[in-house]
């Protein structure tokens, strides 16, 4: 009977229950995208593309006028990218650390980390940054050595003067740097804890102020929408700020559900941040977005989604809080799991200056498959103008498998965009068809 009533719930999960989407993708793109009304079932929309990989030789489909080639291959499970002012390139392989016991999620939670598992981001993590080097610029890294080891799902990564600091899933590090070091035995010393426990999102995106006088982390939810509790909420779905000569934090935004790749936009000097929102009321609700990130602001989560729209799923209400939350400056797609976030400052791709770069990790809760590409949205006087276009395409293939998914996003020292391709374990390197 337990293995019946398993497989019932498998399929119910399969099939999905949100039936076929009923806008145009384009409607939840933009400034002021469409919001339909919410729909809710017992079970949620679980479509996984299931993970197949690279054929050899095989790549993504660049836009034209651009061609794309592979960085490095053979990596673990590649997840966000920092390039060193030399133009070593450092790729963070990680993947979620283990859960603590008894803190499973309980029947959908099982399903849901089996279907991850299909997705192929249920896997051990290596814990480690590794470097990549292109010395003879031919736009693939001869070098690939171990970085820096030991380290506990690490994830974004900044250097400020001499010292590297590193988000690990529990807290942020520091190591001593010197430019061109190929690998740092140093012990990682903390500078501040994060939030960690059961870490529904795991993963803590960093960057520096320009000056190097604070660090930025973005720290995701521990739920969907608050149902573990509030108290598990705390400094979380939160940009934090922190002094690295003393490690002492504070809430900078809050409100963003799960707050990933971070950006300075040059022209406006302003803070941006990637967004995941909520899931499990259709497969049109709700899309995640990017915005500038306003000191002190508030965007929403859990009481409310892209300004005032309540959700009637939080439980108690919370109008003073909702009638705070700012709405988001531009709508990335429901369930396209946008992570990576980079604006584009080189001169190389032309007509891209200023833009912002977008790796889009693609859905698991929408009966129709989104994301899975990487794309630009063109910026005027520091504001996002018009539609996204797309940059790769073709990370699934005609069946709907999944031959790799796109996340941190980066310029490489030459100007070419770096793509993290994390079940691909591939970094793509995007550049003019005619170079």
């Amino acid at each position: 009977m337990r293995r019946l009533m398993l497989t019932a719930a498998c399929s119910a999960l399969l099939a999905g229950c949100g039936g076929p989407a009923p806008l145009p993708p384009e409607a939840t793109f933009g400034p002021n995208p469409t919001l339909v009304a919410p729909r809710q079932g017992w079970l949620p929309t679980v479509k996984v593309a299931e993970v197949v990989g690279w054929e050899a030789d095989a790549a993504p489909t660049p836009a034209p006028g651009l061609r794309v080639q592979a960085f490095a291959r053979d990596l673990d499970h590649p997840r966000w990218l920092y390039t060193l002012p030399n133009g070593d390139v450092l790729v963070a392989e990680s993947a979620a650390p283990p859960k603590p016991e008894g803190q499973s999620g309980g029947v959908r939670g099982f399903f849901q980390d089996l279907f991850m598992k299909k997705a192929g981001a249920a896997t051990p993590s290596a814990d480690r940054l590794t470097l990549l080097r292109d010395a003879d610029g031919d736009g693939v890294a001869e070098m690939k050595t171990p970085f820096l080891t030991g380290l506990y799902s690490p994830f974004g990564m900044a250097l400020v003067g001499d010292r590297l600091y590193v988000a690990n899933a529990d807290a942020v590090v520091a190591v001593p740097y010197q430019t061109g070091q190929t690998r740092i035995s140093a012990t990682p010393q903390k500078v501040a804890d994060m939030p960690a426990g059961r870490n529904h999102h795991w993963t803590k995106s960093l960057v520096a102020a320009p000056d190097g006088s604070r660090l930025y982390v973005g720290v995701g939810s521990n739920s969907n929408v608050a149902e573990n509790g509030l108290e598990e909420e705390v400094d979380r779905a939160a940009v934090l700020e922190i002094d690295p000569a003393t490690g002492a934090r504070r809430l900078y935004a809050s409100g963003l559900r799960n707050p990933v790749g971070m950006a300075w936009n040059a022209q406006s000097g302003r803070l941006w941040v990637a967004v995941n929102e909520r899931d499990e009321i259709g497969d049109d609700l709700v899309p995640d977005y990017m915005t500038s990130v306003q000191p002190g602001g508030f965007y929403g989560w859990p009481w409310s989604y892209y300004g005032d729209t309540v959700d009637e799923r939080v439980k108690p209400a919370n109008p003073q809080m909702v009638a705070r939350a700012i709405k988001p400056d531009y709508a990335l797609g429901a369930h396209t799991a946008s992570l990576g976030l980079t604006f584009y400052e080189a001169e190389a791709i032309p007509g891209w200056r200023g833009s912002a770069i977008i790796g889009q990790h693609g859905s698991w809760n929408r009966s129709r498959p989104s994301g899975y590409k990487v794309i630009r949205v063109a910026f005027q006087d520091g504001r996002p103008v018009g539609m996204p276009q797309d940059v790769l395409t073709g990370f699934l293939d005609e069946q709907g498998r999944a031959r790799g998914r796109p996340v941190g996003v980066i310029t490489d020292g030459r100007g070419a965009l770096l793509v993290a391709d994390d079940v691909g374990d591939v970094v793509w390197r995007v550049a003019p068809a005619d170079r």
